[in-house]
């Protein structure tokens, strides 16, 4: 049975032990500026993957994921001891694709933009070409269509007299209707 609650705790715990170590115990001169973004541990607590980012060129990234492949151990046993669980879990060390990928979406925001002050600018002074009104509307009518003259009576209003007046026979009430067929208590 998996305790997700657990598992997010244990999770921030080595978040936060992994980034003290690293910036405390560990002395490589290969660790550069590295920031562990996220840690996440598996349901039953055996194996934890821990992302991290490091600031600069590809070759300082290359040197940075060498170095704490060779501290896993010391980082691990620095887990353990401080979270004090019966099993401690084994680290995984992984770049986090996030910044990547919130460049990626930069630039094509970017480009979107870029797209469309290009669309804004050539259609700058230009007109459309059915008009400013591209409806069509029936000829002679600058009305609404379909709609009523303002002294006609509604379309199906003598029907609903009489429906009116036939419910009226089967209830044995009655009810009055005004000459415009609208019904009158």
């Amino acid at each position: 049975m998996t305790d997700n609650a657990r598992a997010r705790k244990l999770a921030d715990r080595i978040q936060v032990v992994v980034a003290e170590t690293l910036d405390r115990r560990i002395k490589d001169p290969r660790l550069g500026f590295v920031t562990i973004t996220d840690a996440r541990v598996t349901g039953d607590l055996r194996e934890a993957t821990v992302f991290y980012t490091v600031y600069g060129d590809d070759e300082e990234r290359a040197a940075s994921a060498a170095a704490l492949e060779s501290a896993k151990g010391v980082l691990r046993s620095e887990v353990g001891r401080q979270t004090g669980v019966r099993f401690t879990p084994t680290l995984a060390f992984v770049p986090d694709a996030l910044p990547d990928n919130a460049r990626t979406i930069e630039d094509l925001l970017n480009k979107a933009r870029a797209k469309d002050a290009e669309v804004r600018e050539v259609s700058t002074g230009k007109t459309y070409a059915a008009g400013a009104d591209p409806y069509r509307k029936p000829e002679g009518s600058d009305d609404e269509p379909g709609a009523a003259e303002p002294g006609a009576a509604e379309p199906g209003a003598d029907e609903a007299a009489d429906d009116i007046a036939a419910a009226d026979s089967r209830t044995g009430t009655s009810t009055a209707t005004d000459e415009d067929g609208s019904a009158k208590e």
